[in-house]
């Protein structure tokens, strides 16, 4: 299998690593840089406990080579948290109760990250649309939708 070298920033920091062409950028992050926080649901793109932030984007990991991210900005649900203090999106969460098992949550949060970088004020339609690529078995999505909300005030 052909190995290429690829150099990205992750969470701030400069990375560098050789991988095989047919990795997939979830792996790479689970397996070669620890960062286990990105969730491996489906491989499909259906469910995206998977998704982060590439380029200020929300992307899917499970369907994104390590290869393509090459010269990429990426942030996991490990770079919300600065100097001990929770994002207000984590805090939202917190707050008002947007999570229950927590498995789609990394997703469902970075999914809201990259929406209220390009809409601080969004609706709850647009939230809801949104997080429509992401799927949660518990709550109903009404409390990750307070949650967004919350975050997108204290942000304001």
């Amino acid at each position: 299998m052909a190995k290429h070298t690829i150099r990205l920033t992750v969470n701030g920091t400069s990375q560098e690593a050789e991988v095989e062409s047919r990795l997939l950028l979830v792996h790479f992050l689970r397996d070669q840089l620890r960062l286990t926080g990105t969730h491996i649901g489906c491989d499909t793109t259906h469910c995206g406990a998977c998704a982060i932030v590439v380029d200020g984007e929300a992307m899917k990991s499970c369907t994104m080579l390590a290869v393509q991210a090459d010269g990429s900005d990426i942030m996991t649900v490990e770079g919300l948290e600065r100097d001990g203090t929770l994002h207000p999106l984590q805090e939202g969460f917190w707050q008002e109760h947007g999570l229950q098992c927590g498995f789609c949550t990394p997703g469902m949060l970075m999914t809201g990250y990259a929406l209220l970088a390009r809409n601080p004020k969004p609706s709850e339609p647009e939230i809801r649309h949104a997080i429509s690529g992401n799927l949660c078995r518990c709550t109903g999505y009404v409390n990750i939708v307070k949650s967004i909300q919350y975050a997108a005030a204290k942000l304001r």
